[in-house]
Parts: structure tokens; sequence; C-alpha cells
């Protein structure tokens, strides 16, 4: 990064934005004093060094943003404003984060309960005929998964080679959906429930 060629105080800085005088000059000044501040909470709560980069470009633009919208009060110093507002962005980023993990434990978890109570019925010799009977309510592809996995036990890796899909995963995803329907005919079958209850007792 060029080392810029002035040094500004905080009033100075914040009218060079406003009126768009040596805008590079003030930007630079900016990134050459207070990214180390900022990098430097963002990697002290858990972030990377991409993290702190990202949230400081983020917090230029937004201070940016703020002063030629007329909304800097200058209640605290430009350092400190600044890494409030990046405070902020990194908190609000923490808690996508977090919220999008809880997301995909709750969907595996509930995949994972899903596949089990399947596996429980289809483990049922008794039941098995009732099961192929209700695959065929299904399309094809999910009544190919469904047999390869359950009746031929093949791994997820095995049956790539018999479908047309590209990896692992696409038939993992393509298999839960499949499950979402079949337990849902099940649910419709009340005489499978009974006897699903009385295998439980």
């Amino acid at each position: 990064m060029m080392k810029v060629e002035r040094s500004y105080t905080d009033d100075e800085l914040v009218d060079s934005i406003e009126r768009g005088k040596d805008l590079n000059g003030a930007i630079l000044y900016i990134y050459q004093q207070y990214s180390d501040s900022v990098s430097s909470f963002i990697k002290n709560h858990g972030g990377s060094v991409q993290d702190a980069e990202d949230v400081f470009q983020e917090t230029v633009v937004a201070f940016l943003n703020i002063i030629k919208n007329g909304k800097y009060r200058k209640e605290s110093s430009v350092k400190t404003f600044l890494v409030s507002v990046a405070k902020n962005i990194w908190y609000n980023e923490i808690k996508k984060r977090e919220s999008s993990y809880n997301r995909e434990k709750i969907f595996e978890t509930s995949r994972d309960l899903k596949e089990a109570d399947v596996s429980h019925y289809i483990s049922d010799r008794e039941m098995k005929q009732q099961f192929r009977d209700l695959l065929n309510q299904l399309d094809e592809s999910c009544r190919k998964i469904l047999l390869l996995f359950y009746y031929e036990n093949l791994s997820m890796k095995e049956m790539v080679d018999y479908l047309p899909y590209e990896n692992e995963q696409v038939v993992r995803n393509k298999k839960y959906k499949c499950l979402q329907h079949l337990t849902g005919f099940v649910k419709q079958n009340p005489s499978m429930i009974e006897k699903l209850k009385a295998t439980n007792k």
C-alpha cells in the first residue's frame, strides 16, 4: 500500500470525506491508521485474518456512507467509531454463522432420526412386502435409491455407479427427500403403524 502523504485530524478527515476532496488520501489514511485496531479486535474475537480484512473493508464503506449521509455525530473519535462499527458488523456475522450452523445441525438431526425410523420399519421382515408396495407409489428414481440402499445394502459410494448422479452428496440428499415421501406414505398406512406399535411394546 502507498504511504499516505499527510496526516489528518478527525475533523479534517470527516471534512475531506464530506467534500470529496482528496478522498483517496483520506481513505488511505484510514487504512494505515486504523486497520490494525479493527483487525486486532476481529482476530481476538474468533475471526481469521481474512475475516478481519473483510470486516475492515465493510467498516470503511459503512463509515463513508454514514458521513456522506450526514449521520456522523462526532460524539466519539474516528478510531472509536470505526471499532464500534466493526464490532456490530462482526457480531452480526457471528450470529448469521451460528444460525446457519444451527440450521444445518437441526437438518442433520432430523435426517438421522428419519433414516433411523425408516430403517427400523424396513428391518422388520414381516413388513418388507408392505414396504415394497409403498415403494411402488414413489417415482422410479426414489424407488431405485431406496431399494439399493435398504435391500441391496449398497453404500452411497457404490450407489453412484448405479444412478445418474454425479457424487455421493447428491445421492445422499436425494435419498433423504425420498425418505420424506416414504415416511408420509407410512403415516397414511394405519395397519403398518399399528404393527410398528406392536413391535415396540
